[in-house]
């Protein structure tokens, strides 16, 4: 391990600060940030804001103009060293006369993963990896994730009384939590590239699924609404009708059915089947592969959310307790077939905070059910959620 200083640490922090600034607009691309340092002194800041606009490096060079010859850039993420819509980020630092490069961590995707730091090594420049890179890879774990295993990272949302109940018998759920659970629920879609739900949760609530900028909470909520995450259907049946309210929104539905069929203001994806119902790994994989999702949010009932559960698709389990009590004859959190205490799946609490009288519960999972199509991981996924 490199023996950091305290102000390495102190100006890495700052980067990574600073990235948190494109949370909701960076999608497909990394959130990055950088600051540029000379003489004790910062000198440049940048972050990157949006796909096709500067990246973080090239932002804090323009900002530094000729005091970033000699500097030290510290960055989240390793510089690029490829051309995409934009020119190389490493070739910038070059051409600016940076004497030192400290990234955060490794570049993930396979058209950097390393070049960058080598391209700016050959050039006679200072470089080291790895100050800050758990919290650096924080920042992104969707973009992570797509690069290393080509699945997007995947968070299911859910909201519960305080004896696990998620609505009533009747599938009436509106509302479990309070405003202050709400508006975080509406960050969680920002941050996301896509929102999954099923049919069931679209004929009950007739649900928009979108980012409402009245709800945020964000100085740049103007913007971020901008960009709406894509909204998915899962209907292998073709019951969504033409007037549901999802369709009539801003951005793009994409309605997932089986076999040939059309719907005004969708696009229609014809849904690979495993065990008669629609392969929850495939379509994740199409989403990470055609869509470039990094991020993926399930709002749906407890028997879609089950269904991703049981297959082990699951990264974040996003609960919102609320100090209420809806009995027995309410329907329960997740539909799993669990039979035997061996059976159960042990999580791990990695944040608890409280939102209004509400709490906000978030888990990984210790335990993964099994990912294979012949498991029974898609059981009705056509039934009613909520």
């Amino acid at each position: 391990m490199l023996d950091w200083s305290v102000e390495d640490t102190a100006y890495m922090a700052e980067a990574i600060q600073l990235a948190k600034q494109g949370l909701y607009t960076t999608a497909p691309n990394p959130r990055v940030g950088c600051i540029l340092v000379k003489a004790g002194e910062v000198v440049g800041r940048g972050f990157h804001y949006r796909a096709g606009e500067g990246h973080a490096e090239v932002n804090a060079l323009k900002q530094a103009g000729e005091a970033a010859r000699g500097a030290t850039a510290y960055v989240t993420l390793e510089p690029c060293s490829h051309y995409g819509r934009t020119p190389p980020c490493a070739e910038g630092l070059i051409n600016a006369g940076v004497a030192r490069v400290v990234s955060a961590m490794q570049d993930p995707n396979p058209k950097v993963a390393g070049r960058g730091i080598k391209m700016l090594q050959q050039a006679g420049i200072e470089c080291s990896a790895g100050l800050l890179g758990k919290q650096a890879a924080e920042l992104n774990p969707g973009f992570i994730k797509r690069m290393e295993t080509g699945l997007p990272w995947v968070r299911v949302k859910l909201a519960m009384s305080l004896d696990g109940r998620t609505a009533m018998n009747s599938g009436e759920s509106q509302w479990i939590t309070g405003g202050a659970a709400r508006g975080d629920v509406q960050r969680l879609r920002a941050r996301s590239s896509a929102i999954v739900t099923g049919i069931g949760s679209i004929q009950i609530d007739d649900s928009s699924l979108t980012v409402r900028e009245t709800e945020l909470g964000l100085d740049n909520a103007i913007d971020i609404v901008k960009q709406q995450p894509l909204r998915v259907v899962l209907d292998n049946s073709g019951k969504m009708g033409p007037d549901a309210k999802i369709l009539q929104q801003p951005g793009r539905t994409l309605w997932v059915t089986q076999g040939e069929r059309d719907m005004p203001h969708a696009d229609v994806l014809t849904a690979q089947q495993c065990d008669s119902q629609i392969d929850l790994q495939w379509l994740l994989r199409h989403l990470a592969e055609s869509e470039q999702c990094n991020e993926v949010l399930v709002e749906a009932g407890a028997t879609l959310a089950g269904a991703f559960v049981e297959a082990g698709l699951v990264d974040e389990l996003v609960v919102y307790m609320a100090p209420t009590i809806l009995g027995s004859n309410a329907r329960a959190l997740l539909q799993l077939p669990l039979d035997k205490m061996d059976q159960k799946l042990r999580l791990s609490m990695t944040d608890c905070r409280q939102l209004g009288d509400d709490l906000r519960l978030t888990y990984s999972f210790l335990d993964r059910a099994s990912s294979s199509c012949n498991t029974s991981q898609n059981n009705a996924v056509n039934e009613v959620s909520v």
